[in-house]
């Protein structure tokens, strides 16, 4: 009798013993370190049951036993709280600290950056790479009407959605700079300034000149004189992708077309891109000066003129220092290919002529890239430049060729 009541507080003694030490090592693996060696992004789909998000997240490397992550969760009574969404989990993350993570609900933000001077075909092309944002974009924007910008967003946003913030960001952007805009600008509308700024976007890659080179386009437009850009011209001979990949030619300067500024007075139709808020806010409070003309200094900015003699010295010094740098890397390719040339009479010295000759080629306002980092077609722009005859009462529009640097080219 006594030995059977022994036995049987013997088997319930080693029974607790057994579920005791269980339960530890349960919660012992719950809360030591994970597997998980870098930071990783894991998206917790809507719906899913713990079971799921356990064998998700054991198949990512974020844990090391789903029925361990699947008890601590119970035990800890958060079983119907993991929220949905894209979460960025910590490297070593015990299966607790996932666990708070994903009851948290404060899932992983990603940025897009959208760089200034894009077209808004460019834009949702940008939208449709992001990783995260879903559905489509049904109809492109116009131009103009986007505002480039640094966005968050979250896993499972939608491209539409980002649009219509772009288009609130510039409503709310123009708005704003269009109450506190200087006095006697030519524009009657918000759009108006939009569509300059685009142009001014478009012409200098540095902020600190865009007053200056609005102001140089407010004066041609108070002076009744053709603005022609050259990203106008790019505009118009790309039917608005602004990819054009060699310089821009003369015959380009002539082309019948509602953006050339080369041809029509005044601003054209439309933008030419997206402007940020800087290039906005430049074109509303331009700096005053007397310019009419700027040119590149050789030092990836410009040099700006009051009067047309003023400004062929400033181009005469930018074509001697193009004459000079492309002399140096002649040098130092005959240098290079010395033993190359002898032995094929003079080879190397005829591959360095450039490619466009004198009268085919464009003016140092040519320039012809998409994007203001990109210089290797700006480089090919010849340092030839027209000089366009003195400023008449009756032509005003002659005195302007060869005048405008698009922001590429002067980034040299």
């Amino acid at each position: 009798m006594r030995r059977g009541i022994f036995i049987y507080f013997l088997i319930i003694f080693m029974s607790v013993s057994f579920i005791g030490g269980s339960v530890f090592t349960t919660y012992t693996q719950f809360v030591e370190e994970g597997p998980l060696e870098t930071r990783r992004e894991v998206v917790i789909p809507a719906g899913a049951s713990l079971k799921a998000v356990a064998r998700l997240l054991h198949k990512e490397g974020v844990i090391a036993s789903p029925s361990v992550f699947e008890l601590g969760v119970r035990a800890s009574g958060n079983a119907a709280d993991i929220k949905a969404g894209e979460y960025s989990i910590p490297p070593r993350a015990s299966s607790k600290m996932v666990m708070m993570i994903l009851i948290s609900g404060q899932t992983y933000i990603r940025r897009l950056v959208v760089p200034e001077g894009l077209t808004s075909t460019q834009i949702v092309a940008l939208l449709d790479n992001a990783k995260g944002l879903v559905g489509t974009v049904e109809h492109t924007p116009r131009n103009g009407t986007l505002l480039p910008d640094t966005y968050h967003y979250s896993y499972g946003d939608t491209k539409e959605g980002m649009i219509v913030r772009m288009k609130n960001a510039m409503n709310r952007t123009i708005n704003e700079l269009w109450e506190k805009r200087a006095d006697g600008l030519p524009f009657e509308t918000p759009r108006e300034a939009i569509v300059m700024a685009s142009i001014v976007e478009k012409e200098t890659s540095r902020a600190a000149e865009r007053p200056h080179i609005a102001s140089v386009f407010m004066n041609r437009l108070a002076k009744n004189m053709r603005l022609q850009s050259d990203p106008t011209v790019i505009y118009a001979i790309t039917d608005g992708r602004l990819d054009l990949k060699r310089p821009v030619l003369y015959a380009d300067l002539k082309v019948q077309h509602p953006y050339n500024t080369y041809v029509i007075y005044g601003l054209p139709d439309g933008p030419i891109a997206n402007p940020g808020r800087e290039a906005i806010a430049a074109v509303l409070n331009p700096l005053q000066t007397n310019d009419l003309y700027f040119v590149a200094n050789g030092r990836g900015g410009h040099v700006f003129a009051p009067t047309y003699e003023e400004h062929l010295k400033n181009v005469q010094k930018f074509r001697q220092m193009r004459r000079a740098k492309k002399a140096r890397a002649q040098k130092s390719v005959l240098k290079k290919t010395a033993p190359t040339a002898t032995a094929a009479g003079g080879a190397v010295d005829k591959a360095a002529q450039p490619a466009v000759q004198p009268g085919q080629k464009a003016t140092p306002t040519g320039a012809a890239s998409l994007s203001k980092a990109s210089e290797t077609a700006a480089e090919s722009v010849p340092a030839a430049v027209k000089e366009a005859p003195k400023p008449v009462a009756d032509a005003p529009e002659r005195t302007l060729r060869a005048t405008v640097r698009t922001k590429d080219a002067a980034a040299k």
